[in-house]
């Protein structure tokens, strides 16, 4: 049976690979340059899909753009000003700054400091404190800096160490102005496209496609996430002094949209500030006289939007299911602000233009989304 075993095999010299070990070392190599390869592939789909993918179910923004927004004027900041501004008091009153001549620059007492402005009527603060509260309504207080109103009473405590610079402003004693916060380091906004080109003599900005979204660069589709809201909004609001008035102007002015626009500005964080809101829901009071000279505007530039935040398109749409727009606004400013019986609200006219527009809105969603389904 010993006999039988096969000889031994002499092993390797010193020095010499054993069988097949050449072999096997190739083959890891193979291995792990294919597990390179597939990591590579892998990466690339990841980011082909994020590059291809900026919309989903059609017409809303993808949630991973919507999170890379910067996050504007936190909730809780915008709910203590009010209190802050009103209990700080007047340490001066400058020129500057802050817009129109009859407005000013305010030093307060804590440190901070804020924009005073003074209507020329009391329509204008009142347009911009509604303003500033349906977009709280809507969901899009963030991109509104801290605002609050206040009574112009030079004898009185917040008011008193200005008193001899009021006498020079022409203020009226007792008029309602309103209390913005400052907010250093803002730049301007050049409108990006479509809205930034001159196709349609400026009336009828191109719609963006599906495909053109795919191409675009992270950075540039987290700015139009906050556009989308912007011309929303000052669709709902009727404020023709921010990108209407600048398609307006192209009638004598064909490089006005290349340069910065009206009452926009970019904070330190990146994000768009939406300033100066005066001229909308003034626009409900003052802009809804004049909507035969802007909407022809107002329209074309909703209609160049069909994707949303789906936040947003939400909001629009429970305002008009339940047709409360005028009431959810009504409710948020009373809660709100304490100063709003002097200017009063919107006549049953004017919050009927609101609930108007808020459907027309809600029906252009509709119309995005069934073009979206069709596809």
């Amino acid at each position: 049976g010993l006999c039988a075993l096969p000889p031994p095999q002499p092993g390797p010299q010193r020095g010499e690979p054993r069988r097949g070990g050449q072999k096997t070392f190739r083959a890891l190599l193979a291995v792990g340059r294919e597990q390179q390869e597939q990591e590579q592939e892998r990466e690339e789909r990841q980011e082909a899909a994020g590059r291809a993918a900026p919309v989903r179910r059609g017409i809303f923004w993808s949630r991973e753009l919507e999170a890379r927004v910067p996050r504007g004027f936190a909730a809780e900041e915008a709910a203590a000003w009010p209190a802050a501004a009103r209990a700080a008091r007047v340490s001066s009153l400058e020129r500057g700054g802050c817009g129109r001549s009859s407005n000013r620059l305010a030093r307060l007492s804590d440190g901070s400091r804020a924009c005073v402005r003074y209507g020329v009527s009391p329509e204008q603060i009142q347009g911009e404190a509604l303003s500033y509260h349906l977009a709280g309504v809507l969901g899009m207080q963030q991109r509104l800096p801290p605002m609050a109103l206040a009574l112009v009473e030079p004898r009185g405590r917040q008011w008193e160490p200005v008193r001899e610079e009021l006498r020079g402003s022409l203020w009226a004693e007792g008029a309602v102005v309103s209390l913005t916060r400052w907010v250093d380091n803002l730049t301007a906004v050049v409108a990006p496209a479509p809205w930034g080109s001159e196709a349609g003599g400026g009336r009828r900005p191109r719609a963006l496609s599906a495909a053109e979204l795919g191409g675009l660069p992270a950075a540039q589709l987290v700015e139009l996430v906050q556009w989308s809201d912007l011309i929303l909004f000052d669709y709902l609001t009727a404020n023709f002094d921010r990108l209407a008035s600048n398609l307006f102007s192209l009638q004598w002015d064909p490089r006005v949209m290349r340069r910065a626009t009206s009452n926009l500005l970019r904070g330190p964080d990146g994000g768009l500030v939406f300033m100066d809101n005066e001229a909308g829901l003034a626009g409900l009071v003052h802009g809804y006289r004049l909507l035969a000279v802007w909407d022809p505007y107002h329209e074309p530039l909703l209609r160049s939007v069909c994707v949303f935040r789906e936040g947003t398109a939400k909001r629009v749409a429970e305002l008009h299911r339940r047709r409360s727009a005028a009431t959810e606004l009504r409710r948020r400013y009373r809660a709100r602000e304490p100063l709003w019986a002097h200017l009063g609200f919107l006549s049953e006219r004017q919050a009927e233009l609101l609930q108007a527009r808020v459907d027309f809105v809600h029906r252009h969603i509709a119309h995005c989304r069934a073009q979206a389904a069709a596809l």
